[in-house]
């Protein structure tokens, strides 16, 4: 039969298995070693791809050779970027193509010597327990959360509290942005017990205990050499924020809101001098080589708010970003370079790929973008829907939001929910991108879920303890139905059924028995007491199982269950247990059924 459509080009396929019917990614061919590894079709008008890399941006004396570089004689390489020129594939990109899966070290090396992938991993940090990963395009979508003691809240236990706790939720990388109490111990706490790459703003130290206008030359470069010293892996410094880009901030709705860059923007303006950042350039690049800290090139005039987006102050300070890259590779450093943070969503494609050609390809690490303000409190939704964009148009590593943006210091449950929208966006865009394997365990879910299995469903889930409970909310008894549809509306056991669908019939997924499901572990308890729906002795019992549910015993299959009733029995035990038969919501008295 012909087809009354026509599917746009198809890119890679990130299902390895090629599991279901989905024709394959619509992004463009993976481009491994080339501008466009993982990448999105280009919108009309769209900037292409810089043809330059950090091979046109050698240090003095190295040449380009047919396997890479040569360096002069003597030369020893000390940072990820100079190991990769000179053909060397480290410890480090090794351990990253092993986590990534579908990169091989050798393709990990010539990214990373083209400077689209960076390896945050300071020398010090190696020796402690930093796992190295990378961040480039070619990669999977990273996610970064930030945390920090502030003047009025938190200490340095919470704070590395919070840190294991990012990590438990699928932060790649963590900032420090810490700016009160003991930043020292603070930071020092952090980095000796992350796995994760750390980053920090060093300006917030600077100027701890002294004026912003007494800010000088040495005790920017004591302070760098200082945190660098203690194992920083990234640092952010907002050296493009220059003189002449402040006459178009002055018509914006909300001015600065880059901390580093209205800080600098104020020294500036006192001292009627170019940004000290900018100028002390190359002595910084020094720094950050010595123990390999990568740079992450702020953005401070960044737009607080869709009205200031995608103006001439911040991508005229984006032009400035590609130049000191360019100036960092010729001293060897790795580069990614920090993005915007409020962009409406059909501006994001431009940014992303503008930035793309600017800076060569370097790395972009983007905030959000939110893509409305009018929904504080619920920001971690709003940008986690602009990041799923920017990523997918080219977006290496993304900064997450929480539900405290805009509003105070987030907590621990505030970190979660951050985490856990960027992990969404994040793997959505791999999918999106056809990056192989990406969509692997999503399938392996559906497989669990077309089986109605759900002890795999829950297994697989990326938070099995929600999942978990808030199935066990409704029906607290794993059978071939759910508390959505109830029995007779379950289209999900009505395809495993039909004998001509393969739905739901794979032997792996077959399950034995239905069966009450176990008391409530601690944490989904929590969640239960959280939302407030079940009376606290329903969610006791829940965690005590003092009496079983659907009349299912330990061993013995559920008397719901399709195998064990008939259909008219199944509404009746669903409408005895005080459940609508359609709904299966909670009804006051024991329902008659019609």
């Amino acid at each position: 039969m012909s087809r009354p459509y026509d599917l746009p080009p198809i890119g890679g396929d990130p299902s390895s298995r090629r599991h279901g019917t989905n024709p394959g990614s619509f992004a463009n061919r993976a481009d491994l070693g080339g501008p466009r590894s993982f990448s999105s079709p280009d919108s009309p008008g769209m900037p292409a791809p810089s043809d330059r890399t950090a091979f046109d941006f050698l240090p003095p004396g190295w040449r380009r050779t047919p396997g890479g570089c040569q360096a002069p004689e003597g030369f020893a390489p000390v940072t990820q970027l100079e190991y990769a020129r000179l053909g060397i594939a480290t410890p480090e990109m090794r351990r990253v193509a092993e986590r990534e899966g579908h990169l091989t070290p050798e393709q990990v090396r010539d990214d990373v010597a083209a400077g689209r992938m960076v390896i945050p991993a300071n020398k010090v940090h190696l020796g402690y327990r930093l796992d190295p990963m990378a961040i480039g395009r070619a990669s999977h979508t990273k996610v970064n959360a930030n945390m920090g003691a502030s003047p009025i809240s938190s200490s340095t236990e919470e704070e590395v509290e919070k840190l294991r706790f990012a990590e438990r939720w699928g932060a790649d990388t963590v900032m420090d942005l810490s700016t009160g109490g003991d930043l020292d111990a603070t930071r020092e706490a952090i980095v000796g017990s992350a796995r994760v790459p750390i980053g920090t703003v060093p300006i917030y130290s600077m100027i701890l205990g002294r004026k912003i206008e007494d800010l000088d030359e040495r005790s920017v470069l004591d302070a760098l050499e200082h945190q660098a010293r203690q194992g920083v892996d990234y640092f952010t410094i907002h050296a493009g924020v220059l003189r002449e880009h402040l006459p178009f901030v002055r018509d914006r709705l909300i001015g600065i809101v880059s901390r580093g860059g209205s800080i600098l923007a104020k020294w500036m303006l006192h001292h009627g001098r170019q940004n000290l950042m900018y100028d002390l350039w190359d002595e910084i690049c020094e720094i950050m080589r010595r123990y390999d800290v990568t740079f992450s090139i702020g953005d401070g005039l960044r737009p607080g708010g869709l009205a200031d987006a995608s103006d001439e102050a911040q991508l005229r300070e984006l032009a400035t970003l590609g130049e000191l890259t360019e100036r960092a590779w010729r001293h060897g450093c790795q580069v990614m370079v920090e993005g915007p943070g409020h962009v409406p969503f059909d501006q994001i494609e431009y940014n992303m790929k503008l930035q793309r050609r600017l800076c060569h390809g370097a790395p972009f690490y983007v905030l959000g973008p939110l893509v409305t303000d009018m929904f504080p409190g619920y920001d971690h939704i709003t940008s986690c829907i602009g990041a799923t964009a920017a990523a997918w148009h080219g977006a290496s590593m993304l900064c997450y939001v929480t539900p405290k943006e805009h509003l105070g210091l987030p907590k621990r449950d505030d970190v979660k929910q951050g985490c856990i929208a960027y992990r969404i966006a994040a793997h959505a865009a791999d999918v999106a991108l056809g990056i192989p394997g990406s969509r692997d365990r999503d399938d392996e879910l559906t497989k669990a879920r077309a089986a109605l299995n759900w002890e795999k469903h829950f297994e697989l889930a990326f938070d099995p303890d929600t999942a978990r409970a808030f199935h066990d909310e409704d029906l607290d008894v794993d059978t071939d139905f759910c508390a959505m549809c109830g029995h007779d509306w379950c289209s999900v056991r009505i395809s495993k059924e039909i004998a001509l669908f393969v739905s739901g019939k794979e032997e792996a997924y077959a399950w034995e028995r239905p069966r009450v499901s176990a008391a409530l572990t601690h944490e989904q308890r929590e969640i239960l007491e959280r939302r407030g729906v079940l009376a606290p002795e329903e969610i006791h019992r829940l965690a005590a199982k003092t009496r079983h549910a659907m009349g299912a015993e330990a061993g013995r299959m559920a008397a719901c269950h399709s195998e064990q009733t008939d259909a008219e029995e199944a509404r009746q035990l669903q409408a005895e247990q005080r459940l609508h038969p359609v709904t299966l919501e909670p009804l006051g008295e024991p329902a008659a059924l019609p």
